[in-house]
């Protein structure tokens, strides 16, 4: 039990990207009252996406920061909170749950995780400073905006060759570079992908810089083998090297997979935990859209309203 006098909030909703926003939403106008803690990257990957123009709605298109900001107003229109930060420690183990944001522990009734993953970059400058500029993590998301481009690709397993072939759909060419001399693709993916008249392949091979001032114009390219080094013109750099999910501090109460994402009951929200609901990239594996996030935040704070009711 908390001490006495300390408020317990009926929801509280841990990340503030498209599934914590639209959770955020639903639980407002059911009158809970939510409070959202907006985490280490308030928004989400939509933070760094230039362009959306696959959101229901908007059909001209929408930046990625307009979209949050939206989002995140009609949110505080229905009466939800925010609070800067992640939490660095939680029990749910008791109820209600507890956690720790800065020096203040907080309480919760019922708990939305929705802290989202992170893709995978090189730790290299100028491929930080240009996401968004024509690099980028996700095929599906940004593929669009390639077309009659020269796009690179960087990664050997299934996924990197399955968003290369994607991106032949619009792309002039595109280049897969990976730094063995085989890839770790299945073979039924490899021989899909080398059947692919618009793709090459440049092996033993890995990325010294993304080259470019405001925006992607070249890469530079490392020969593993010999050393040398040599510049392309690329209009897209995409990167396959995975995600992280945002799930360490919960490992202790919750069930992860092999790769750390967050496992729930299937069809629905929750998970082992009763009140504890989870949604968006941080359990998803396969999707990773802002619409299905969205999509499994309403779902998530439609079912812990049904859980505060039956409290």
């Amino acid at each position: 039990m908390p001490p006495i006098g300390k408020i317990v909030h009926r929801i509280i909703i841990l990340g503030s990207g498209p599934a914590g926003l639209t959770a955020a939403i639903y639980a407002a106008r059911a009158g809970l009252a939510p409070l959202v803690i907006e985490g280490d990257a308030p928004g989400g990957q939509l933070m760094i996406t230039s362009e959306v123009e696959n959101f229901p709605g908007f059909p001209e298109g929408i930046a990625g920061p307009e979209l949050i900001a939206r989002m995140r107003a009609q949110a505080e229109k229905f009466g939800a909170e925010f609070l800067p930060g992640a939490i660095s420690a939680c029990d749910l183990a008791a109820h209600p749950f507890a956690l720790t944001l800065g020096q203040m522990t907080l309480f919760a009734e019922s708990v939305i995780i929705a802290t989202g993953a992170r893709a995978r970059y090189p730790d290299i400058p100028s491929v930080t400073r240009l996401i968004g500029q024509g690099v980028s993590a996700c095929a599906t998301c940004d593929g669009f905006f390639f077309r009659n481009k020269r796009v690179f690709v960087v990664g050997g397993g299934d996924s990197a060759l399955e968003e290369a072939i994607f991106l032949t759909r619009f792309a002039s060419s595109v280049t897969v570079v990976h730094r063995r001399d085989e890839f770790r693709a299945s073979r039924i993916m490899q021989d899909k992908a080398r059947a692919n008249e618009k793709l090459q392949f440049l092996m033993s091979h890995t990325l010294a810089e993304a080259l470019g001032g405001e925006r992607l114009t070249g890469v530079a390219l490392r020969d593993l083998k010999n050393g040398s080094e040599q510049s392309y013109e690329a209009d897209g750099l995409f990167f396959a090297m995975g995600h992280d999910p945002n799930t360490d501090i919960f490992r202790d109460y919750l069930v992860r997979d092999e790769a750390g994402y967050l496992t729930r009951e299937a069809g629905r929200a929750g998970c082992a935990i009763p009140g504890v609901f989870i949604a968006g990239d941080v359990a998803d594996t396969l999707y990773r859209q802002a619409a299905t996030a969205a999509g499994d935040g309403c779902r998530a704070a439609l079912e812990a309203e049904r859980f505060l009711q039956g409290l």
